[in-house]
């Protein structure tokens, strides 16, 4: 066996792992990983900022189901990178992340850019370590795409020290991880069916991350053949085609009071993949830890989440495809006529996506009705956080798997990077990003990324002129005295066209869809901006009615 830098041991087992394509923003620190990836066949996708490249592996992840990879230099290059590493925990998404590091002789003297990654990572990462020895890089590596996805997934960091990475040795790879065989059984199914077909009035919750398209359209078909409502979870509206007429809407920010007081109601949550944390229980009002009220069926594949906030009454720590795969190919038993409970739930969610008008020539309630009834079978939503993607939660009917893609973490600039590795995953698809004035400025440097790849997609950017959500918690809390929340923007349309793409400005609803339209026939990337009213801050919320909330 001959010897090999560290570059090229990394490198090497990063294609046995079958990574294709990784994401960088490029420094000295790594040029040993550089040189192994130069005629390698892994696409390194050169990024403008190290949250954008974080964000984009871990868009990749979510739409592959395998571990999103980035690289990033030391110091600042880490520290931007942490934006996406904290995505990567809250939505439970593997990724490796790769950080160069300073000369290990050097170390605890504060050498230039010298960060403890241990310890800087340790809290929103699932492990984060230091390879001192070149010898052991590949268990470190192989360690890493294990604690990935083990369980509930999340991402890695490995810092690289440049004296090891550019050192030589003779070792052998270790082969790559070894697939895990379907994971249930029939009795435990049986046992889910058995405490579910009890129930009056079930609701099934569906959420977590690692989906796949087989996994929507098996739960849809349970769904289906069982008579069952399904919700989805805060921001994983595609787990199930929304417009199948047993979707409920989602338990998210802001969620329909309708579905919030179904859920209250329920007699029995079968959940597959959430966690059922805060958000989708309202923050524990809806079903209380203490005294939940009902029958918890909970399904998710770290048996560590299993009774950590929940006691359920059935918990099965396996992945919720496995047993999605299982619940979809089976018969209904004898069970009580959900019928008449599943029609109501569905006939709450078709009255709550009816748009309700909010001021302004632009109507972003409209927009996004049109859209949703415009977009492709095969479409692609993205979008980060603002006031805006209340509208867009609301009143977009995502496709199934992968249809939506979101920060459950809330994290703004999301949106772009995220639409960037989706349509480089997914050329044949289109994909659309919906972005807040704010939370576009946050990554929208990588307009330059998206161009030197060709990505062909299309950014809606919801102009208000503020953080909106902000200034809606401002308005209710301190009506009136508005401070830190308005914005300069710049002429959104004429900057895509700096960056050689398509843009245009929106300033009437009428004027939408022609503007897609135009959009859609340019080719390449294209940015529409719709310039909206500040005063709706978000569906249903004016600044004066938020202002009356606060005096009540």
């Amino acid at each position: 066996m001959a010897q090999r830098h560290g570059g090229q041991i990394l490198v090497d087992h990063l294609k046995a792992q079958g990574v294709r394509r990784v994401f960088s923003v490029p420094g000295e620190s790594f040029l040993a990983a550089l040189d192994g990836l130069y005629d390698s066949g892994i696409e390194n996708i050169v990024c403008r900022h190290e949250g954008g490249a974080v964000m984009m592996a871990e868009a990749h992840a979510k739409l592959t189901g395998q571990p999103g990879i980035a690289f990033v230099t030391r110091g600042p290059g880490a520290t931007n990178g942490s934006a996406g590493i904290h995505v990567a925990r809250q939505d439970s998404t593997p990724v490796i992340l790769f950080v160069g590091q300073i000369d290990n002789r050097h170390r605890d003297r504060e050498a230039f850019q010298e960060v403890n990654y241990r310890a800087f990572f340790s809290p929103i990462a699932k492990w984060a370590a230091e390879v001192d020895q070149i010898e052991r890089l590949p268990e470190y590596l192989s360690r890493a795409f294990h604690v990935a996805r083990a369980g509930r997934p999340g991402p890695v960091v490995l810092a690289l020290p440049e004296n090891m990475l550019s050192a030589s040795a003779d070792v052998p790879d270790i082969p790559p991880v070894a697939p895990m065989p379907p994971s249930v059984c029939g009795e435990q199914i049986d046992a889910i069916l058995e405490m579910l077909c009890r129930a009056e009035r079930p609701l099934v919750i569906a959420g977590g991350s690692v989906w796949s398209t087989d996994a929507a359209t098996g739960l849809a078909e349970f769904a289906r053949n069982f008579g069952l409502p399904v919700c989805a979870t805060f921001r994983r509206m595609d787990r199930i085609d929304n417009r199948h007429p047993n979707y409920a809407g989602d338990l998210a920010v802001g969620m329909n009071p309708a579905l919030a007081q179904r859920m209250r109601d329920a007699d029995c949550l079968l959940v597959l993949g959430a966690r059922l944390g805060d958000i989708a229980t309202g923050s524990y009002e809806l079903v209380d830890p203490a005294a939940p009220g009902k029958t918890i069926i909970h399904v998710h594949p770290d048996p560590d989440e299993l009774g950590r906030v929940f006691r359920p009454d059935l918990g099965l720590a396996a992945p919720a495809v496995d047993v999605i795969a299982r619940l979809a190919r089976r018969e209904p038993p004898d069970r009580p006529d959900w019928s008449a409970w599943t029609q109501a739930a569905r006939a709450d969610y078709l009255d709550w996506v009816t748009p309700r008008e909010t001021p302004g020539a632009v109507k972003l309630e409209q927009v996004i009705h049109q859209l949703s009834e415009e977009l492709p079978e095969n479409a692609i939503v993205t979008n980060g956080a603002g006031n805006y993607a209340a509208f867009l939660h609301r009143y977009l009917r995502a496709r199934a798997f992968p249809g939506h893609l979101a920060p459950t973490s809330g994290s703004m600039g999301y949106g772009f990077p995220a639409a960037i590795a989706a349509r480089l995953q997914h050329p044949e698809r289109p994909v659309i990003c919906f972005a807040g004035d704010g939370c576009f400025q946050m990554t929208l440097n990588e307009m330059s990324t998206a161009q030197q790849y060709g990505d062909e997609l299309l950014v809606i950017v919801c102009n208000n002129g503020q953080y909106g959500t902000i200034r809606m918690h401002q308005e209710k809390t301190y009506p009136g005295r508005v401070s830190g929340t308005q914005m300069f923007n710049p002429d959104y349309a004429a900057l895509a066209r700096a960056y050689g793409a398509h843009g245009e400005r929106v300033e009437r609803t009428e004027d939408f869809l022609p503007a897609l339209a135009r959009a859609r026939d340019a080719g390449g990337l294209a940015v529409i901006e719709l310039v909206l009213d500040g005063d709706a801050l978000s569906p249903g919320l004016t600044v004066a009615g938020a202002r009356a909330l606060a005096t009540t």
